[in-house]
């Protein structure tokens, strides 16, 4: 075990060739999450989130900077780390049942069987159904059983609520805080909905265009940050500003 879940340093990653015309997803960011935390990661649709899950699941690597997992590099913790991608990718022809089989079997030692079921059957799924067969939110229960029945040292979800009715995310959000309080488990979850995780997390990773706007707890983020009002032009120092909008009337909210 390790007291750091994920820390990066001057963490960068770029689509495309190396060109002028490359778009940086991610560029210059280093934040350090302690482990045992309920993280929230916030921001606008295409401010990064979704590409540093994948890059903490070790799906893909940085084009600059680093980005270390459970105390070692992303590739080696895929054992320990679990991960909900926004598409919740799945085999559509495999059965409910066929799918918890299958993670039982690529998980030999570590499998939760009655975690992994229990998400099913509050859903009221029918074993028997095939995956292409659910809905939306029926396939998020499948994926988050799949995951947590890994009993993972690391929890990485995007958009995790994304497909589910407001009572369906009250109950998951129940068991993922179930999770974190029982096993320890580290959670990071992204949403561009900070309503979605205000009452559950208790640190916060914002990004925006790519870097990292704000890292830490969240109580002491809340003590020692305001949002202003002020008429357009106003001198703001000696504050940090975070953030400046400028809206339609003049004035930046």
């Amino acid at each position: 075990m390790t007291d750091t879940a994920l820390e990066a340093a001057a963490l960068g990653k770029r689509f495309g060739r190396l060109r002028r015309s490359a778009g940086w997803a991610l560029r210059d960011c280093s934040f350090a999450l302690p482990a045992g935390r309920v993280c929230a990661v916030v921001g606008p649709n295409g401010a990064g989130k979704s590409t540093l899950l994948t890059l903490a699941a070790g799906l893909t690597a940085p084009t600059e900077g680093s980005l270390a997992v459970l105390g070692g590099p992303a590739g080696r913790a895929r054992a320990r780390v679990g991960f909900v991608a926004q598409d919740k990718p799945l085999y559509p022809q495999l059965t409910v049942a066929e799918t918890l089989r299958m993670g039982a079997d690529l998980n030999p030692g570590r499998w939760d069987a009655r975690a992994a079921e229990r998400i099913v059957t509050d859903g009221d799924l029918n074993p028997k159904a095939r995956i292409r067969s659910l809905s939306g939110g029926q396939r998020t229960r499948v994926a988050l059983a799949l995951t947590l029945g890994k009993r993972p040292e690391l929890l990485l979800l995007d958009e995790p609520m994304a497909d589910l009715d407001p009572l369906a995310r009250h109950e998951l959000m129940g068991v993922l805080m179930s999770q974190a309080a029982q096993h320890g488990t580290t959670i990071v979850m992204s949403s561009h909905v900070v309503a979605e995780l205000e009452d559950s997390c208790d640190h916060l990773l914002l990004i925006g265009g790519g870097r990292v706007r704000l890292a830490g707890e969240i109580d002491e983020l809340l003590e020692t940050h305001a949002r202003v009002s002020a008429a357009a032009g106003t001198d703001l120092t000696p504050h940090t500003v975070v953030e400046s909008r400028t809206t339609a009337a003049g004035s930046p909210p």
